[in-house]
């Protein structure tokens, strides 16, 4: 490991905190602060992602070696790592909180790979920083073992993500009363090291902005173009507000495309406060996150959110429109004027529509979209899996599954095909069955207007609908076990959902719809922010 490669240009070329002492405060025109991460009594590594570990350069040898948990955990900085802690606000649940900041995550630096380019390694769960306020800057390994797995099964579902480069127990305890009911309890703590490109997100613009600390606004803009989106820069020409707005604008395209593969996947994010919105248009911060079980446009996660379901599923495209309204608002200084980046914004949920329209036509196996008659298609079906509980997963899955010449005169022909996608089968009434069979019908008229087969539809529709999703009582359960100290659950999830779109005949049970015992149990169906 000591071969690995630092270069760390985030802190070498953007101001640091003055103050060097770890203790919570006022940052004030500073983009981080150095910060080391607490020391760990007993650091023991549970999981790893092996492929991405070698494309970071870690050897096989260095993840079995005694100093790999040392070092995801904090207890030791390899040769060019310089640690420290962002400095960032953001608006929580629609209000402004001021400054944030890594309260609880520690950067290591900025790792340079011959294969993925600059990759900063952030430790989670890693203690007090300036920026814990009156937290402990810990984390608790249910909340950790959700976000390793989280991270890597949106990867290989094809989503931008931050990854999951390891999981490592830290060997202390703190006390976390998980519901906010006055129910506290010890939790054994937990690390994750996280990797991305960039941790900078739309409330690390908004801080210096919200000061009137233009200078330092200016210099991470400007930093955040150089080095994630060095395409936009022109030859010997300087920075200049065209260069801004083309900045500006594939953050605001980014996000729409992330926001779409959510919605195609059935993913909630639950906390889309702007401090948890990556800059690269990456799915970050996996707090009370969810998956989709039955189809509920209004469903969230969040327990903090289950009264105004600001972040509910159906909202995401919304919130994210409004998190880079606040994005816009913060760069404001370096544009002068509001038009462009109205337009900007107006193009988002332009984009959003196309694209959500795009994609389920796929998830739908249609070869495009064709318009008006597709759009009701789309949402006639959203209204019937909203009607009666309907795994989402499930059911589109079973849907490639059906014959192009079905026999629609009776519903018993297509709800012996689509039937396990119903959590109260027994339940489905005459009209809802006449109303689905009506859909059916015109679904076939469109299917057929294409002209593929169904094998053809079939393969295609299953490369975009996955067959195995991090459902939440599947996570809860390889968490009680982890508890225990069994971590082979982890193990299996992480095999499995390493290939989400393929059958694996052999984890079919791994498919199934979430069982009756899930259904209002904690961490299955609600989630809050403890962690």
């Amino acid at each position: 490991m000591n071969a690995l490669s630092f270069d760390n240009r985030f802190i070498n070329n953007l101001p640091a905190d003055s103050e060097t002492d770890n203790y919570c405060r006022s940052v004030e025109n500073a983009a981080f602060s150095f910060v080391s991460a607490a020391k760990t009594s007993a650091p023991k590594l549970i999981a790893v992602t092996p492929l991405f570990a070698k494309q970071l350069g870690f050897s096989e040898q260095d993840i079995k070696g005694s100093e790999f948990p040392q070092v995801m955990t904090g207890n030791k900085l390899l040769p060019g790592m310089q640690s420290y802690a962002l400095c960032y606000g953001g608006h929580q649940f629609g209000q402004w909180a001021g400054q944030l900041g890594d309260g609880r995550a520690v950067n290591l630096g900025e790792l340079t790979t011959t294969s993925l380019g600059h990759q900063t390694l952030q430790l989670k769960g890693a203690g007090k920083t300036p920026y814990s306020r009156q937290a402990d800057g810990m984390a608790v390994l249910r909340s950790s073992i959700r976000e390793f797995l989280c991270s890597e099964a949106m990867f290989h579902l094809g989503i931008p993500t931050t990854r999951a480069l390891s999981l490592c127990l830290s060997g202390e305890q703190v006390v976390r009363d998980k519901m906010y009911d006055g129910n506290a309890s010890l939790e054994p703590c937990a690390i994750v090291c996280r990797v991305s490109a960039s941790f900078l997100r739309f409330g690390s613009f908004q801080l210096p902005a919200s000061r009137g600390e233009e200078k330092l606004l200016t210099k991470l803009v400007q930093h955040s173009i150089k080095t994630d989106f060095p395409h936009l820069l022109i030859d010997g020409v300087d920075f200049t507000r065209e260069i801004y707005l083309a900045w500006f604008s594939e953050i605001s395209q980014r996000t729409s495309a992330m926001i779409v593969h959510w919605m195609r996947v059935g993913f909630v994010h639950g906390v889309m406060n702007t401090d948890n919105m990556s800059i690269l248009g990456e799915t970050i911060d996996y707090g009370p996150y969810g998956w989709i079980d039955d189809f509920d446009l209004n469903w969230t996660p969040n327990t903090t959110d289950a009264y105004e379901k600001r972040y509910r599923f159906g909202g995401q495209a919304e919130i994210g429109q409004w998190n880079l309204f606040q994005l816009a608002n913060a760069i404001f200084p370096l544009i002068g004027e509001a038009e462009p980046l109205q337009a900007i914004m107006s193009d988002f949920a332009l984009n959003y529509q196309n694209s959500w329209r795009t994609m389920m036509a796929s998830k739908l196996g249609f070869k495009d979209y064709q318009g008006q008659s597709d759009l009701y298609l789309f949402q006639s079906l959203e209204k019937l899996l909203t009607t009666v509980e309907t795994d989402m997963t499930i059911f589109y899955r079973l849907l490639a599954t059906l014959p192009n010449d079905l026999n629609t005169d009776a519903h018993e022909q297509w709800l012996a095909l689509l039937g396990p996608c119903f959590y109260k089968l027994h339940e489905l009434e005459a009209g809802y069955l006449q109303d689905f069979t009506s859909w059916l019908k015109r679904y076939l008229v469109r299917l057929n207007y294409d002209g593929l087969t169904q094998v053809q539809r079939a393969e295609a529709m299953n490369q975009v609908n996955p067959k195995y999703v991090l459902r939440n009582y599947l996570a809860q359960q390889a968490i009680e076990l982890a508890e225990q100290g069994d971590f082979s659950e982890i193990h299996k999830l992480q095999l499995i959902l390493q290939s989400p779109y393929k059958e694996q005949a052999e984890f079919q049970d791994y498919a199934k719809k979430r069982p009756d015992w899930a259904r209002d149990k904690v961490g299955c169906s609600m989630l809050s922010c403890s962690s």
